[in-house]
């Protein structure tokens, strides 16, 4: 994929993200050794309880030891002498005067040396006879927890109604049995609230046991704290996806435009262990855009149809995005938000904290990350989510041994198509670089509807 340095070199905030999600492991060192932080695992996009408790959390596949870009390399000595925005700008000049021998495509690179991982960190897994109908994600975050498991001090795990995703947290007891659990309760109309109370009381014990391992107190203040950053990340997310994906002139090409989503996508799991600077950089980051549409630098895209390809969370081929932007097409990527988890947590006073953030995941468990066991819930949240983000086709990304796949998904095709008439079609993966040429075969026949 031809993916531009020139479109990236100005955008200082990608560069942070791409960086601070690359350096993790040096990073994260340096708060356990030297300022004595708890480090706790989080998968899923869970990690306000973790900051509340002045803590550190990680997605523990940025333990891992990246190679990077050359371009990333030369700001890691650059913006020590200069800062960031001085750096950008030098190395920037110095690449169009053909100083640097800069590889072109350095988001690129940046995804590529992310998803090498987790090729890894899923063969790591079946190495270790993880149970053999995981799908990828599953499989990967268990290879990760293998991995780096003497770098964490503890888990913090959400269980959800993913049968497959529980018996993965309960076969991670003989890896990291210093764990916590937040069981998150079915809920319907009989019992809302009884699973509200359920809730809190979860919450609750989940906290006593943050407590006890960090040694830090958990307070109404400090939980307010963390959900007015985690609110305003939402809100920029947002405006990325609603404002920004919609509008017929993007700030890069279409498919830088994907990669910065599909890096948004992985660093919100953990907020790339800073929620502070992780706020910081995504509010540049939309600043950035803004004035790139402003400025009328970036790309007219008014011609090519707006794809949504999910979901992807738990891994999906990236190569997909390249596939359909040689096609005409322009992908985004929306998770987080088709499943929930950017809804704001209301923070008032005198409010509940605890009870706000109870009622935050019982929500999001009508969405569809918590509710893949309930096929009608699942299939409403996209039909919803889909009329509201206004898409002009689906791709499904259907994971090899995912429960849901055959029969939840094929009828979610059926209905987007026949209820929206526009066009969906379903892609297999079950490992990265493993079905290329298969996907190919499939989306060009798709794409040529929108001809």
């Amino acid at each position: 994929m031809s993916i531009y340095a020139d479109d990236v070199v100005n955008f200082t905030s990608v560069l942070k993200i791409a960086y601070n999600f690359l350096t993790g492991r040096d990073y994260l060192q340096k708060k356990k050794t030297k300022e004595r932080k708890t480090i706790i695992s989080v998968a899923s996009g869970f990690p306000d309880l973790i900051f509340a408790a002045d803590s550190i959390p990680v997605f523990p596949i940025r333990m891992e030891k990246f190679k990077l870009n050359l371009y990333l390399l030369a700001l890691n000595s650059a913006t020590s002498l200069f800062g960031w925005n001085l750096t950008t700008k030098l190395l920037g000049i110095a690449r169009q005067l053909d100083f640097l021998k800069i590889v072109d495509n350095v988001l690129n690179d940046v995804i590529k040396s992310i998803n090498a991982k987790y090729n890894l960190l899923y063969d790591l897994a079946a190495e270790k006879k993880v149970i053999s109908d995981f799908c990828f994600g599953v499989k990967a975050i268990y290879g990760m927890h293998v991995k780096e498991v003497y770098n964490y001090d503890s888990a913090l795990n959400f269980s959800i109604r993913c049968d497959k995703y529980n018996q993965y947290l309960k076969s991670l007891k003989t890896v990291v049995p210093n764990q916590i659990w937040v069981e998150i309760p079915v809920i319907d109309k009989e019992n809302e609230k009884n699973a509200l109370e359920i809730m809190v009381k979860n919450i609750h014990n989940a906290i006593i046991e943050l407590e006890n391992i960090t040694g830090n107190v958990v307070t109404d203040n400090s939980l307010n704290k963390q959900f007015r950053i985690g609110n305003q990340v939402k809100r920029y997310y947002k405006t990325i996806i609603y404002d920004i994906s919609t509008s017929d002139f993007y700030p890069c090409n279409p498919a830088t435009f994907s990669e910065i989503l599909a890096l948004l996508t992985i660093s919100f799991q953990d907020y790339n262990s800073n929620a502070q600077r992780y706020l910081e950089n995504i509010s540049q980051l939309v600043k950035e855009m803004r004035e790139r549409i402003k400025q009328g630098v970036g790309m007219d895209v008014s011609n090519r149809p707006r794809i949504l390809l999910t979901p992807i969370f738990n891994g999906w081929e990236p190569e997909t995005q390249e596939i359909i932007y040689e096609l005409g097409g322009k992908v985004i990527y929306s998770d987080w938000d088709l499943l929930g988890l950017l809804e704001e947590i209301p923070v008032s006073k005198g409010s509940d904290p605890i009870e706000d953030y109870a009622r935050f995941l019982l929500n999001a468990s009508n969405k569809g990350l918590l509710c893949l066991n309930n096929c009608e819930a699942l299939i409403h949240s996209y039909q919803k989510y889909i009329k509201k983000i206004r898409v002009d086709g689906l791709i499904i990304n259907q994971l090899t041994d995912c429960h849901i796949n055959s029969n939840c998904y094929d009828l979610l095709k059926n209905k987007i198509r026949t209820e929206f008439r526009i066009p969906s079609i379903g892609i297999e993966f079950k490992k990265i670089g493993e079905n290329i040429e298969q996907t190919k075969a499939k989306l060009g026949p798709f794409m040529e509807l929108f001809s």
